[in-house]
């Protein structure tokens, strides 16, 4: 009996975030163990994932040489130069430093990092968010607050607070225009507001006219910060690539301390992979065909649930969809019964949801056009 006590009191002790597991991973489980038991196809919209047609990655790996220092040996700490001298062309033309770049593993390690980073008491996110915020906050014991639309932030107290901008937003998948998004984050910035720009959807819509405006324009607001991950504008999740972008230098350098201490770094392999597509002629045709060819089977989606009355409309009043996520009046249980994989809307709120929340859902519209509909058109 003493040794059973001894035994108990030598066990670890664990320190509990309260954070948990994303919904998202959850209903992915239902749906393979779902496939499993009953031999039928499940269409998996519950995640974040461009499904429509792959990247073509064989024309660029003939401009990566694999018995190569720059392949097997530690990459700098911040990032391959050549990588980050390729994403300030891509982003703001070349007009940054690679000094205000930091390469991270996705974009969820770069709002980890940014995050722990500030000196801030709260997080304030929009009414419908991502529920990684929530989790990530969770982790660094932080509160978490919510604003209803940019406009309403100007009149808020966010002395010691930082807000996150995602656009276009997840989950419904509206945004605002470019001259909202910089007359708020302006304002924001002016009054020493740090702004966490989280924009992973914003290139696979964007035009590069209207980027070059808009990024040069960020580019001189000192208080906002660009998290920004490569899974969604280009498909490459698999490869765990994102950065961080601020021009401030005190922030820059505790940003670097930690992703050397959480990481040692990002893998070569991914950073020379990007690298290619941004600067070589195969690598651009690749990443051009890939979005013409995702953004025309989402628009395709997202008019077949217009045409069929499922769409949320009143979520779409004074702005079209344009991300990869909607919202369609479908509940979660519904949808499974049809063989349909999605998330409840009420899972990406921080208020009291309203009683006819429930019968709502997050859907991805990237996925091929044709095997959309063959689902949906079972739904009445």
């Amino acid at each position: 009996m003493q040794l059973q006590l001894m035994h108990k009191l030598q066990m670890i002790q664990t320190k509990k975030s309260g954070a948990k597991f994303s919904a998202i991973v959850e209903v992915g489980e239902t749906l393979k163990r779902l496939t499993k038991e009953t031999g039928n196809e499940y269409l998996a919209l519950n995640r974040g994932v461009n499904a429509v047609c792959l990247l073509d990655l064989e024309s660029v790996s003939k401009h990566i040489e694999f018995n190569s220092t720059d392949m097997q040996v530690y990459p700098p700490n911040n990032g391959r130069l050549e990588l980050l001298d390729a994403i300030n062309a891509e982003y703001f033309q070349g007009n940054s430093k690679p000094k205000n770049f930091c390469v991270t593993n996705g974009g969820m390690n770069a709002l980890d990092i940014v995050i722990s980073s500030l000196d801030i008491y709260e997080l304030v996110v929009s009414d419908y968010f991502w529920g990684a915020y929530r989790n990530i906050c969770k982790v660094h014991s932080m509160p978490l607050a919510t604003y209803s639309s940019i406009e309403k932030l100007q009149n808020m107290d966010l002395t010691n607070k930082a807000v996150i901008v995602c656009e276009p937003n997840n989950p419904i998948g509206n945004a605002h225009t470019d001259e909202e998004l910089l007359e708020a984050m302006s304002a924001l910035s002016d009054r020493g507001v740090a702004v966490l720009f989280d924009s992973p959807y914003r290139k696979l819509f964007s035009s590069v006219d209207k980027d070059l405006t808009f990024y040069q324009a960020v580019l001189k607001l000192e208080n906002v910060i660009i998290t920004e991950s490569f899974s969604k504008s280009i498909g490459l999740s698999g490869q765990r690539l994102g950065f961080i972008h601020s021009t401030n230098e005190e922030f820059n350098k505790e940003v670097s301390i930690r992703l050397l201490y959480d990481s040692n770094g990002v893998s070569a392999s991914s950073q020379l992979l990007v690298e290619k597509l941004f600067t070589t002629a195969e690598g651009k045709n690749a990443a051009a065909d890939f979005k013409k060819t995702t953004v025309e089977a989402i628009e395709q989606n997202i008019e077949y649930l217009r045409s069929r009355h499922l769409l949320c409309e009143e979520f779409y009043q004074n702005t079209k969809p344009v991300g990869i996520f909607v919202v369609i009046n479908k509940s979660y249980d519904e949808l499974l019964s049809h063989r349909i994989g999605s998330v409840p809307l009420t899972f990406f709120m921080g208020k009291e949801p309203k009683p006819e929340d429930a019968n709502k859902s997050r859907i991805c519209v990237s996925v091929p056009h044709e095997k959309f509909v063959e689902f949906f058109d079972n739904i009445e």
